[in-house]
């Protein structure tokens, strides 16, 4: 018995930030809030956020946008954001001079950030009954 899988023709939009200057504890948290929302509105969003990376998040869906629109020939209004996540990169590592001869390590880590767009599909709604 073999499954049947729908297969569903539509393209997906993906646009791939490697090293970026931060750990993805501080990306995840901005990457989750933007996720299922129109681009301009998540572009909105993080032009109005105080954190220091949301405008290398807008930049990587500014890519993914530019990457639709010619690549695909997608309508840039109804685009929205599918996936967005961060992956692990190098982590650079650094030691500072302490008291007493000794070092404190400092990490600095990189990350990985990967958008993925794709055109809204209208739902038709069935109001069917239970049978």
């Amino acid at each position: 018995m073999s499954k049947l899988k729908k297969i569903v023709d539509t393209k997906i939009v993906k646009a791939v930030n490697k090293n970026v200057r931060s750990s993805t504890r501080k990306l995840s948290p901005i990457l989750k809030s933007i996720v299922g929302k129109k681009v301009d509105i998540a572009i909105r969003d993080l032009s109005f956020s105080d954190k220091r990376i949301s405008k290398d998040i807008r930049k990587t869906i500014s890519s993914a946008i530019a990457n639709a629109e010619n690549n695909y020939q997608y309508d840039i209004d109804k685009l929205i954001v599918k996936e967005a996540y961060c992956g692990k990169q190098v982590v650079m590592k650094r030691f500072r001079a302490r008291a007493k001869g000794r070092a404190a390590e400092i990490m600095k880590p990189y990350s990985n950030l990967t958008i993925t767009l794709t055109e809204q599909v209208k739902k038709t709604e069935s109001h069917g009954t239970k049978s």
